[in-house]
């Protein structure tokens, strides 16, 4: 299996002639277990893998995964940009949601087939998603104010949110959307006329919260929405060098231990193992 995933990997950055970091959690083969997600402990891996490489030539950051800590992603982003400054592509071959949507947003462009899906970056905190906690609040607030005898159906439910929980969800939030926000108009859209609205745009449907948070964005959607999108399907090659890396990678986490992979087209590698 590391055979054939470092073969493809190195192939693939022989074709675009640019450094390749994939970026791999096993949160599909190994369902409910946290440590799939992205932490802080990632920026060892990611680390493991930039040290000797070219940094002039770029880097093509290869991500599949369900999300994580949006502090965590934002140190990881910030370590990748000290690096490689705005030469940084994002290649989605099936998975990037939330946080990983987030990261795909901090690069210059994502490569996307139709396979490929992005989604919402409302953060969550402690699996509670923080737009759904606000609309409900504000559903709330209004329901009451129109009709004082709502309180008695709206009590149970707000009484299991703690105190500061609100402002907490808020401030989350609004920490997320300003991130990507800044990291589109530092990167993806530098120098472009007229960017702050199309920035809006793309910051209002990532945040749009009426489909839910697992809700998936299709390369169609994301190329609607503003997102710079490069299709994989334009380049035959690096679509079957993408792909057939990608499914490597999908079996070495479904038959070993290995529930996170981060590795570069070197060989070197980062990998995290569950034990039962």
């Amino acid at each position: 299996m590391d055979t054939v995933r470092r073969k493809y990997l190195q192939a693939l950055a022989s074709h675009t002639q640019r450094n390749v970091i994939a970026y791999y959690s096993g949160f599909l083969q190994k369902p409910g277990i946290l440590q799939t997600q992205i932490s802080d402990e990632d920026k060892n891996g990611i680390m493991t893998c930039v040290h000797q490489l070219d940094r002039t030539k770029g880097l093509d950051l290869m991500i599949h995964t369900e999300g994580g800590n949006i502090a965590a992603t934002q140190s990881l982003v910030h370590y990748l940009r000290q690096m490689f400054g705005k030469d940084i592509r994002a290649i989605v071959p099936q998975i990037a949601m939330s946080a990983g949507t987030i990261v795909a947003c901090c690069t210059k462009s994502i490569v996307m087939g139709k396979q490929s899906n992005l989604g919402p970056i409302d953060p969550h905190i402690s699996g509670i998603p923080t737009k759904g906690v606000i609309q409900e609040f504000d559903q709330a607030l209004k329901e009451i104010k129109k009709d004082a005898a709502k309180i008695h159906v709206w009590q149970p439910i707000l009484q299991q949110y703690r105190p500061t929980f609100l402002g907490q969800c808020e401030n989350a939030l609004k920490w997320s959307n300003s991130f990507v926000r800044q990291q589109l108009s530092d990167n993806m859209f530098f120098g472009v006329r007229g960017k702050k609205a199309k920035i809006t745009k793309i910051i209002r449907a990532l945040t749009n919260y009426q489909k839910g948070h697992a809700h998936h964005l299709h390369m169609d959607d994301c190329i609607k929405i503003g997102l710079k999108v490069e299709k994989l399907e334009d380049d035959p090659v690096l679509q079957d060098l993408v792909l057939t890396r990608h499914h490597s990678f999908m079996h070495a986490l479904a038959n070993t231990t290995a529930m996170k992979i981060v590795e570069n087209q070197g060989g070197v590698a980062f990998v995290k193992h569950h034990r039962k």
